[in-house]
């Protein structure tokens, strides 16, 4: 394991989101604060409790998520197709570097990226609401997956776009709509039996639910069974990079 081949990477993709502060930590962090004022604080003190948790306390976890889903794969997709663009990822390809060594550079410095924001976001929101992590450790073990697992994803992303605008195309047109229709402002027990069935094909269903409960106890599906398609999520991301590196697709062409 090439040790420095993967520090450089890492160290030098933090610097890049040191150098854009307010792009990569202050943009996010003030969108998700407006979420909790007019769903958490306005909306929320007009509204009933859900399974015993206030409305305000109840959507945390899945703003929390919304943040970590997008900005993880942002981090990962730009992070990636830079390299590509500028045609310094030949350099990369070219060095005694596996192509692990490679992934955990790109992947683990956008997982970290996001693991921060989601905390700098979930103490922005004791700002606005009142909440509790009953499993502190599940929680963090919940974040930690779903950061490396969309940094996966986001590193395809990266590699299969050939322009700046479809860096944008899968989180807006398809993450961002999942993530909503995925419970993160209700409970899936509240729709109607065949939506409820219906939703359960949304994979993000399983992410905000299993870290809902690490927050109060409750989800919408079997903490276990969130783990189980957060695993499998990540596994198919893996093979999927695994595939790319043994082809080259759109790295060698």
């Amino acid at each position: 394991m090439n040790l420095n081949a993967i520090h450089a990477i890492y160290q030098f993709e933090l610097g890049r989101w040191f150098r854009t502060l307010f792009q990569s930590i202050l943009s996010p962090v003030i969108s998700t604060s407006l979420y909790f004022v007019v769903f958490g604080s306005a909306i929320g003190s007009r509204m009933m409790s859900i399974d015993g948790v206030s409305y305000g306390a109840f959507i945390v976890p899945g703003l929390i998520m919304l943040s970590i889903l997008t900005e993880s794969i942002s981090n990962a997709s730009f992070g990636i197709y830079m390299p590509k663009w500028a045609g310094t990822i030949y350099e990369v390809l070219s060095a005694p570097v596996s192509w692990i060594e490679v992934v955990i550079g790109y992947v683990g410095a956008a997982a970290t990226k996001s693991v921060l924001l989601g905390l700098l976001i979930m103490l922005t929101a004791r700002l606005f609401v009142d909440y509790e992590i009953k499993y502190p450790l599940v929680m963090l073990l919940f974040l930690v997956l779903t950061a490396v697992t969309f940094s996966l994803f986001g590193f395809i992303i990266g590699i299969w776009a050939d322009g700046f605008e479809k860096l944008q195309i899968v989180p807006l047109l398809i993450v961002t709509p999942l993530t909503f229709l995925g419970g993160s402002f209700y409970s899936i027990s509240m729709l109607p039996e065949f939506w409820q069935k219906v939703t359960l094909f949304n994979p993000v269903v399983y992410l905000v639910s299993g870290f809902r409960w690490a927050f109060y106890g409750v989800s919408d599906v079997g903490v276990w069974i969130s783990l189980g398609m957060t695993a499998l999520f990540m596994a198919l991301c893996l093979g999927g990079v695994w595939w790319i590196f043994r082809t080259g697709y759109r790295l060698k062409a």
